[in-house]
């Protein structure tokens, strides 16, 4: 780029000064709450054909700004930017299958620096809690379990500047189950205990425009200054400066010097270290010889106090008291297994579309207002593809889940097959029925209330239906 350009480039109102200013205005209209579930993990970027690119984490949550949102982010984005820009809306999957621009340029960085008093930058010390960390995200609102209780447990005591801990910390676990929340409230708590020491949050997109700017504005003394007087570094989502040599360079740097000088640091990746590949080996090194902390995808107990505790949070909120049938609240945890963010933003949409009503919504009722959910992007699930996960998980021929035998060996999976079509698939009970040997609806109905009953009391088969539907969901 000509020098000309790029002076240009900098001195025109950036794109993602532009959303910064949208995305203020959309988080005072929904609210925290909405706003943090759909709106907060969404990033601007340059798309492949040069227009710009409100890229969500999720078909779900691109599917909710784009029902209830779209036009009034069109509103603001129009009237916030001077250069009349086009902006565009993709999931995650879909900008990456277009050949979406990845890396950060100078027109898409926040106008402001790390330590700008800005809403909606970091900043150092305790005031960056008051641009990047997101109040709802508190150790009190996070649900443990031991899926999760490890991760939860180092976490505290990182937030009380404990001695004796290993450094630096890694969280990794999948998308949507709570890395990004225990690193919130992991700094909030830690600022709360010693408001006189430096925290600095970041997300890796963050550090990484940050790093672009201050190349691009030749200020990266001061940068680094910022970084490594950190007494305790956070930067969430790390996975994402792979493939990058430069930044990585320089986050391998950062923490060399912070750990030199006995400074805390704790990073959030989607793997653990041995499976970030693209990230450069001394970096991997680094994050390998600390303490690593897994977080494991939500089991059904989990799922199901996350939505009562997200539940109570939106009844004080809205002012009613918000309730499910047992039903409706079952389905949401069995439906919505692959993202917590995912299952808190389907309880959402419930509560926003029925509002006080939402106690008296019945499960057909609840399964048309998720309907557009529930169909994108989900693989479409047999009975054929059930009997046949069903069978070689428990150790069985297919040809047997059909049979007249009834043997305890065969008749619980094949119940739990005829659970399993009833849950993941549109088929009616006498239609399962008929798939498995021309049996009776009655049967398939009692095979279902038996299979509900005994998952609560056996956690064999508790575990056995979830790596079930994991499978069959793909």
């Amino acid at each position: 780029m000509a020098s000309g350009n790029l002076a240009m480039a900098v001195s025109s109102m950036p794109a993602g000064a532009v959303w910064t200013k949208a995305s203020h205005a959309l988080k005072a209209e929904l609210g925290e709450d909405a706003y943090g579930s759909w709106l907060a993990q969404a990033s601007l970027r340059p798309a492949a054909d040069g227009m710009l690119c409100l890229v969500t984490p999720t078909g779900l949550a691109r599917d909710w700004i784009k029902r209830y949102a779209w036009r009034r982010i069109g509103e603001l984005w129009a009237a916030h930017d001077p250069e009349g820009r086009v902006l565009t809306l993709k999931s995650r999957m879909e900008f990456e299958a277009a050949g979406g621009v990845a890396e950060a340029s100078a027109e898409f960085l926040a106008a402001e620096p790390i330590s700008s008093d800005a809403p909606g930058t970091s900043q150092p010390a305790k005031a960056c809690a008051g641009g990047v960390l997101q109040d709802r995200f508190t150790f009190d609102a996070f649900v443990v379990s031991p899926a999760n209780e490890f991760a939860h447990a180092v976490a505290r005591r990182v937030a009380s500047w404990a001695d004796g801990l290993f450094n630096p910390v890694l969280v990794h676990g999948p998308y949507g189950f709570g890395k990004t929340h225990l690193l919130n409230a992991l700094a909030r708590e830690a600022m709360t205990e010693a408001p006189h020491r430096k925290v600095v949050y970041l997300t890796a997109e963050r550090f990484l425009s940050s790093f672009v700017r201050a190349v691009i504005e030749r200020r990266m003394a001061a940068f680094k200054d910022e970084l490594r007087s950190a007494d305790l570094l956070l930067i969430d989502d790390v996975h994402f400066i792979g493939g990058k040599q430069s930044t990585q360079e320089e986050l391998f740097h950062t923490l060399a010097a912070l750990m030199e000088d006995n400074r805390r640091v704790v990073f959030s990746a989607d793997r653990p270290p041995s499976a970030l590949t693209e990230i450069n080996p001394h970096l991997r090194s680094h994050l390998s010889a600390g303490l690593v902390c897994g977080i494991e995808p939500a089991d059904r107990t989990l799922r199901l106090g996350i939505l009562e505790r997200k539940l109570q949070g939106l009844g004080a909120q809205l002012g009613f008291t918000a309730r499910l049938r047992p039903e409706v609240l079952e389905f949401l945890a069995d439906r919505f297994t692959d993202s917590v963010r995912e299952l808190e933003g389907a309880l959402n949409t419930l509560v926003v579309r029925a509002g006080a009503g939402v106690s008296a919504l019945t499960l057909d009722e609840t399964q048309q207002f998720l309907r557009p959910h529930l169909r994108g992007g989900e693989k479409r699930v047999t009975v054929d593809d059930i009997q046949k996960a069903a069978s070689e998980h428990f150790g069985l021929k297919q040809a047997d889940l059909i049979s007249e035998t009834r043997t305890r060996a065969v008749a619980r999976p094949r119940q739990a097959a005829m659970w399993l079509a009833k849950q993941l698939t549109t088929r009616s009970l006498p239609d399962i029925g008929r798939r498995f040997g021309g049996r009776d609806h009655t049967t398939v109905l009692h095979a279902v209330r038996r299979i509900e009953e005994l998952r609560a009391k056996d956690a064999t088969l508790a575990r056995d239906l979830e790596t079930l539907i994991r499978k069959l969901r793909g």
